[in-house]
């Protein structure tokens, strides 16, 4: 259920602006329902509709905020009221105590103060409206917390007799154990304060509890382990109003939930038993995923642990990022998570985690490279792994992972590569009077003549003859321009011991013989 607010300011720009503010702050569940300029059309609107939280001026004409909000209290005792004003009005402060008003601004508002007020007076909302509840509930209390007892034991005997007669309408209409489990919660508050967290959790509360009383659901209650218990009095066979739950949840957080839904039951036992079916259908949204609805969960075998083919398909994996091969990555990752004989289980999981980063690390070590370092990872083993609620989520991460590791090291070859081939052409160039052979060259830079040959022709696109040939041309064009050295001297220099054959290669790489090269350029 949305928190509603007016506000109140006699100034049009300074409403207007403040409206701005409030409505695109990010406030969750918080809807403005109107504005005024004056007390009296502020009052107008509390007639009609329920507000929260006033956040009003002090100093406006014939009506002051202070006479406005004693006014609003009358109409609406519950509502919280937020005082804005200058310095100038801080003697209207005692006054504004008196009213028992959440907090007072001092204008201009600067926008942390107004977020921090607008949080906290939306939790302390959230709060009065749970302890509203707890009161208009404190008879079923006590039962709801013996059934959630029964339901936890492992071999119950009857409920107690409070509970049975608790249990009985439900019973009698049949109904089913749903569990609901917010996903990946505490990953999204880790870095909010203990009240933003109370506060967010009373808010995913309010808006479950809201949204089953107003579909008639059920019977909504707290759980265990940061869980909710619905008895499902009022839900199909195929869970259509679960799935909408879900949908709505999705629209309204940045985070979902997931329900675990047991069968239907007409006696305690079998209401106990759906209970189970629920807790079950829920321990495998860590293989069905999140942010779904979950049942029959018993025709889903899990694994067993991974053992022999980890080895040879982490090597192949290895094998797979030093080639750039992210399709053989990506398929090695899906056959060491997802075995023949089934998904595994979470804590196996987090074996094979332990086991594949071991490895690859000291597999990379023998190439002088570190998986650590490359990937930025500030410990040995990233923690952010076991904050993941489903193997897809682990898998995924993963996977971008060990691509972005392939694209790392290929890039980082590509550069070793490169000074290779500038390392290679400077020796070609300062032996050319020599008789350089790409079998001479590759020993001299320890590598097979056909490999050398490969990586030449990958990196220039030329092979290494036709580019050691075309060295010797442009440096004998150079040459040509001297007229103090003949032309079989400067065959020599640029390793052509047959004069004959240096006029051929060179006629068929610039269309004249030496001569004419000479004669065009009047040398």
């Amino acid at each position: 259920m949305d928190i509603t607010m007016l506000l109140v300011d006699d100034e049009a720009i300074d409403l207007e602006w403040l409206q701005v503010r409030v409505e695109n702050g990010g406030f969750q569940g918080l809807r403005v329902v109107g504005t005024a300029k004056s007390g009296f059309a502020a009052l107008s609107i509390m007639e009609k509709e329920k507000i929260d939280i006033i956040l009003t001026d002090i100093r406006m004409p014939i009506m002051s905020g202070i006479e406005f909000a004693r006014r609003a209290k009358e109409l609406q005792p519950d509502v919280r009221i937020v005082f804005i004003s200058g310095h100038e009005d801080f003697h209207y402060a005692k006054e504004a105590i008196q009213l028992k008003a959440y907090d007072y601004l001092l204008k201009p508002v600067d926008d942390e103060d107004l977020k921090a007020t607008v949080n906290g007076v939306c939790a302390k909302v959230r709060e009065d409206r749970r302890n509203r509840s707890t009161v208009q509930e404190a008879l079923p209390y006590v039962q709801r917390e013996l059934l959630l007892r029964w339901f936890r034991e492992a071999s119950p005997g009857p409920v107690e007799e409070r509970v049975a007669a608790f249990l009985e309408p439900y019973l009698e209409a049949g109904v089913a154990a749903a569990l609901i489990e917010t996903d990946d919660l505490e990953r999204y508050a880790k870095d909010k304060t203990v009240e933003e967290k109370r506060a967010l959790w009373l808010e995913v509360e309010d808006f479950l509890k809201t949204f089953v009383q107003k579909e008639g659901l059920g019977d909504f209650m707290n759980g265990f382990d940061n869980r909710f218990v619905l008895l499902a009095s009022g839900v199909d066979k195929e869970g259509g109003q679960l799935e909408k739950l879900i949908r709505a949840y999705k629209a309204y957080f940045p985070f979902t939930i997931t329900i675990g839904l047991g069968d239907l039951a007409h006696r305690e036992q079998e209401l106990h038993d759906s209970y189970r079916q629920a807790e079950t259908a829920l321990s495998i949204k860590w293989i069905m995923g999140k942010d779904r609805l979950i049942r029959d969960a018993s025709s889903r075998a899990l694994g067993k642990p991974a053992a022999a083919g980890v080895e040879q398909l982490v090597s192949d994996m290895l094998q797979a990022i030093l080639d750039y091969d992210l399709v053989k990555i990506d398929d090695c990752l899906i056959a060491l998570f997802w075995q023949d004989y089934g998904p595994l289980r979470k804590s196996e999981a987090y074996d094979l985690i332990v086991r594949i980063t071991s490895k690859l690390h000291s597999d990379l070590q023998l190439l002088n490279e570190d998986l650590y370092g490359l990937l930025n990872w500030e410990a040995q083993q990233p923690d952010m792994l076991f904050e993941f609620e489903t193997m897809n989520d682990i898998v995924s991460w993963l996977r971008r992972r060990f691509f972005e590791l392939s694209e790392l090291l290929f890039h980082k070859r590509r550069k070793q590569d490169r000074k290779l081939i500038a390392d290679i052409i400077g020796y070609m160039e300062e032996h050319l009077v020599q008789r350089v052979t790409l079998k001479e060259v590759a020993a001299q830079f320890h590598f097979t003549p056909n490999y050398l040959g490969f990586l030449f022709k990958e990196e220039t696109g030329v092979a290494f003859s036709d580019y050691l040939n075309d060295i010797r041309i442009r440096k004998a064009s150079v040459m040509l321009d001297d007229p103090r050295l003949k032309v079989y001297e400067i065959a020599e220099r640029v390793g052509y011991k047959n004069v004959i054959y240096f006029n051929r290669m060179f006629k068929q790489a610039t269309g004249m013989t030496p001569g004419e090269y000479r004669k065009k350029k009047k040398i």
